[in-house]
């Protein structure tokens, strides 16, 4: 993902814009991004200043840190239990061979 060219107070002052009377057509023409952009970082500003809102998303991304966890954990407990499973055929035939 592309890093973003204004930093996070310049986002705040051009969000500021807005609230002041300033069109949003007009902003986003000023300061060269598209509409999208400008109701993106509005959502993001949202989300910051709610407390539950806030926490959730922090929740989810933890939730999905915490599956993407399991999901390698548990791909690796298969192959080892496969491995293992090898194991003991293998012990089992060197076993009936002497």
């Amino acid at each position: 993902m592309r890093k973003s060219k204004f930093s996070e107070s310049q986002r705040m002052a051009i969000l500021a814009k807005a609230d002041v009377g300033q069109s949003v057509e007009a902003i986003c023409r000023e300061h060269q991004i598209s509409p999208a952009t400008f109701y993106k970082w509005k959502k993001e500003l949202a989300i910051e200043q709610d407390e539950d809102k806030r926490r959730l998303k922090q929740l989810e991304e933890e939730n999905k840190r915490l599956k993407k966890m399991y999901a390698e954990l548990s791909l690796d407990h298969d192959i080892l239990q496969h491995g293992y499973e090898m194991l003991k055929k293998w012990q089992a035939q060197d076993a009936k061979k002497k």
